[in-house]
């Protein structure tokens, strides 16, 4: 936005922005800085659904429609009148789950929550159960997400699908926020000269791999829409290549016309997106047949590394050794239910070897186990003699109090000194 402002756009953001606040809650730092300690604790309520008591209610997420209301409004009042082109950013909560108050102090978000209108926009038919592993057969660090984000216990089919009906209905009053912008921009007559993209910083497992929320490589986490539309990009066109989060920075200065740094991860997108721009870029460097996601914070017990390509996915974690990897084959088992990595270990070795390439990921992990350690003893020390009193009472606090002692003993021995 500011690269962009220099060269003479005016841009608005409205709604969520993450990079301001740069964390979770306190609760989700201290559990990642204290996930190599050996203890299982609950962090997030139990997934759960609720039903607005207005059968008819549209704006069930109020604070979303709020802020497409400021930027239908930023629209028609400063974009259509100036000569200037513009950005503007909205970021919406939804389709996250709702806060969990029921679940008690120092609750998490882990309710699924919409009304009739939405949900009768969902066909319910077409949502599919889906295959979780034993319990006893899960990958280690699937275990502790599973652990941490209360998802062991007993669900019956309809719970699972009532979860994933809802979340659905929440995607589509997602979708009807993007319709009111595309809207604005059709009636103002700017539609036709504004490209407009629509994503997602992470995707929604909603009970996949018996897990709700994100924080894990799996594709209902880590793959996410990516729609574009606008002027010399063609309509209705399905590219399959895979692509990142971080092509987003390098695509809009692309199509500003403003000259790309040359120390950024992400690749222009627009080659991608139509024959025009393929002639144009035909000699310069073109996205690799690969993306790179990687995974450090709370409900994963390991620094989490993603290759993925067209066909195979490989998740490393920490040093490479301890902690054994993943590899599975998409276009044979798009639900990613069986790791081949020990069957297959020509092609582990060679895409370990490649992702070693793009990252020293080892070495990453070091470091990140270094500042784990570093910031509980900062955070310990700052609280003080409230310490046991304060880490009994995070998220994990109806764990915790059962075996106060127990637990605070290991974090002693093994997060901090």
């Amino acid at each position: 936005m500011d690269v962009m402002e220099k060269h003479g756009y005016r841009t608005q953001k409205f709604g969520k922005l993450d990079y301001t606040s740069g964390h979770h809650s306190v609760s989700n730092r201290v559990e990642a800085w204290t996930r190599d300690v050996a203890f299982l604790l609950r962090q997030e309520g139990r997934p759960m659904t609720k039903l607005t008591l207005k059968k008819a209610k549209i704006r069930v997420m109020g604070e979303d429609w709020k802020n497409t209301d400021s930027a239908v409004n930023w629209l028609r009042k400063e974009a259509r009148n100036h000569t200037q082109p513009f950005v503007l950013y909205l970021g919406l909560n939804l389709p996250h789950p709702y806060p969990s108050p029921s679940s008690g102090e120092n609750f998490g978000s882990s309710t699924f929550h919409t009304s009739l209108y939405w949900l009768k926009k969902v066909f319910s038919d077409a949502i599919q159960i889906p295959k979780w592993s034993p319990l006893s057969e899960m990958h280690p660090v699937d275990y502790y997400s599973t652990y941490t984000k209360n998802c062991t216990g007993r669900f019956t089919e309809k719970e699972v699908k009532n979860i994933r009906t809802f979340y659905y209905a929440m995607c589509a009053e997602t979708d009807a926020m993007l319709g009111e912008i595309i809207m604005a921009l059709q009636q103002l007559e700017l539609l036709q000269k504004t490209v407009v993209i629509y994503t997602s910083d992470h995707g929604e497992l909603a009970m996949e791999h018996r897990q709700f929320y994100k924080m894990s490589m799996y594709e209902a986490s880590s793959h996410v829409p990516l729609l574009i539309m606008g002027p010399g990009i063609k309509a209705n066109q399905q590219v399959t290549n895979v692509v990142s989060l971080v092509d987003i920075y390098p695509t809009m200065l692309d199509i500003a016309g403003i000259p790309l740094p040359q120390n950024l991860s992400g690749y222009s997108l627009l080659p991608l997106s139509s024959e025009t721009f393929q002639k144009k870029y035909k000699f310069k460097n073109l996205h690799p047949p690969w993306v790179l996601s990687e995974f450090h914070g709370c409900n994963a017990n390991a620094s989490t590394y993603m290759l993925r390509t067209n066909q195979w996915k490989y998740i490393a974690y920490s040093d490479g050794a301890s902690v054994l990897p993943q590899l599975f084959d998409l276009s044979s088992d798009p639900d990613e239910l069986t790791n081949i990595a020990t069957k297959f270990p020509e092609i582990t070795y060679s895409l370990n070897q490649k992702l070693l390439t793009i990252i020293n990921y080892p070495k990453v992990s070091a470091s990140v186990h270094q500042y784990n350690k570093e910031e509980f003893i900062k955070w310990k020390q700052s609280i003080g003699q409230n310490y046991s009193n304060v880490i009994a009472n995070l998220r994990w606090h109806q764990d915790w109090l059962k075996e106060p002692k127990h637990w605070s003993a290991l974090t002693y021995g093994g997060a901090g000194d």
